[in-house]
């Protein structure tokens, strides 16, 4: 089955195979000593009895990983996941590993990968600049996680016997206490706010822990704010679209798979398009209640609205966008980021990003119901509870210790319950005063005691 052969200075292991093509070829491998040759030849002839043999196979990461994107990414992945995953493969994949042969990558070379990354410096793009010297420790561990789950598909497929990503050591990802704005700082800015669109994305985005993408993908469908809905503290909105800027290769790719809107361009020649698609999770769609004050002020602006479709007629680009731009077509993220950021530098107000509302919210919510993780989450749209209690976890531990001082008054405080009671403070001594007329009584009652004072007198030594 296989043979050693000796050379020069090494030794050959020769065996054959069938190829994918069902083709018999003939593989030499080479081994420094004999012990590692003869025990070469011994795996390859047990793994070929028991039918686990996989045969050799030249294939390149950069080859396997075009495979992969297009057998496995482009029925699983969204547009905006088929974007960042290929970006990804693009500038810290291909570029360090795509060489290297898939059945080369051990869990020894995948440690030695990680360490590369460590010091390679984040790519810049057009619209978005590195805030880092070097790749976080974030970014590392969703290229590990794209390549765990593509060499799972190598497994599969029956190139490599095991996944050299299982069981990787990853650099420590710690999630930092975020800045964000108090209550008090958000009412400051929203009675500062006087640009319209910006005011309604700080509601919602505050109010209703809406992601920014959420914001402006809201239509005015999903959203309830009629008489009876208010009055009946039933006033809501329904988030089930987000609207995203999307590459054209990756609406090409995938199709019009989760899109519900593609908006004609401004500019024909540009190489993305914004849509409106559903988001990626399926806890990110919910309904969300409204505060009462919101709902009169997504009424007002609604109004507002309607006479600037009158005003405008035909030249009004109707949607049905909640947040839109003057002519109704939809408004970007980057242009609420811009108008935000002229906020907060005209009010001098502390600097965070737009985003950061979503978690101020977060908190503010986390307070008011005392730590109640599950209607928390229904809210934010969390796919895992756990993101909440790692990121929020100093919030929590507030309230648990509220919960301790509660504890205390409500039970053990009950004097019936126990005997135990706190230490007294230790008083302090009263100081001695001599009472003259007191003494006088007593040493004209007592000749005894005025003899043994007038002893104790004269035998006392004299100050010199």
């Amino acid at each position: 089955m296989a043979s050693i052969i000796k050379r020069k200075k090494n030794y050959s292991v020769v065996y054959s195979y069938i190829d994918e093509n069902g083709e018999k070829k003939q593989k030499w491998e080479t081994r420094s000593s004999y012990q590692d040759a003869l025990k070469r030849k011994a795996e390859i002839e047990s793994k070929k009895t028991a039918g686990t043999f996989l045969p050799p196979s030249d294939q390149t990461i950069k080859e396997f990983m075009l495979d992969f994107v297009s057998l496995y990414g482009e029925k699983r992945w969204g547009v905006s996941m088929y974007d960042s995953q290929t970006a990804l493969i693009a500038n810290y994949i291909n570029p360090i590993i795509g060489d290297l042969k898939v059945q080369d990558i051990t869990p020894r070379v995948v440690d030695k990968y990680i360490q590369t990354l460590q010091k390679t410096p984040p790519v810049a793009t057009k619209t978005h600049r590195p805030k880092s010297e070097y790749m976080s420790n974030q970014n590392i561990e969703k290229i590990i996680k794209l390549l765990r789950c593509a060499f799972k598909q190598a497994v599969r497929w029956e190139i490599v016997p095991k996944n050299p990503f299982d069981n990787v050591v990853l650099p420590k990802t710690e999630y930092k206490k975020r800045d964000i704005w108090t209550a008090e700082i958000i009412r400051k800015a929203l009675d500062s706010c006087t640009e319209s669109k910006l005011y309604i994305a700080m509601n919602l985005a505050f109010a209703c822990s809406m992601r920014i993408g959420e914001i402006l993908g809201l239509t005015w469908s999903n959203v309830h704010i009629e008489d009876e809905d208010i009055a009946m503290d039933d006033a809501y909105v329904y988030i089930d679209k987000e609207l995203v800027r999307a590459s054209k290769r990756a609406i090409e790719m995938l199709g019009k798979r989760d899109i519900y809107h593609i908006f004609p361009p401004l500019f024909a020649n540009t190489s993305t398009r914004v849509i409106l698609k559903k988001p990626k999770t399926n806890s990110s769609i919910r309904k969300v209640w409204l505060p009462k004050t919101v709902a009169y002020i997504l009424r007002e602006w609604r109004t507002s609205q309607n006479e600037l479709k009158e005003l405008l007629g035909n030249e009004y680009q109707d949607y049905d966008l909640v947040v839109a731009m003057p002519n109704g077509r939809p408004c970007e993220e980057r242009i609420i980021a811009g108008e935000f950021q002229k906020l907060r530098e005209s009010a001098g107000l502390p600097k965070v990003v737009f985003h950061s509302l979503r978690h101020s919210s977060t908190t503010y919510k986390l307070k008011l119901n005392h730590g109640d993780l599950k209607a928390t989450q229904g809210d934010t749209g969390h796919a895992q509870i756990d993101m909440i209690t790692s990121v929020y976890a100093h919030i929590l531990d507030e309230d648990r210790k509220i919960n301790a001082q509660k504890f205390e008054s409500a039970f053990y405080a009950n004097p019936d319950l126990r005997s135990v009671r706190p230490p007294e403070e230790p008083k302090e001594p009263t100081p001695a005063t001599l009472d003259l007329e007191a003494l006088v009584e007593q040493l004209r009652k007592s000749p005894e005691l005025a003899n043994t004072l007038a002893s104790l007198l004269a035998s006392a030594p004299s100050e010199k």
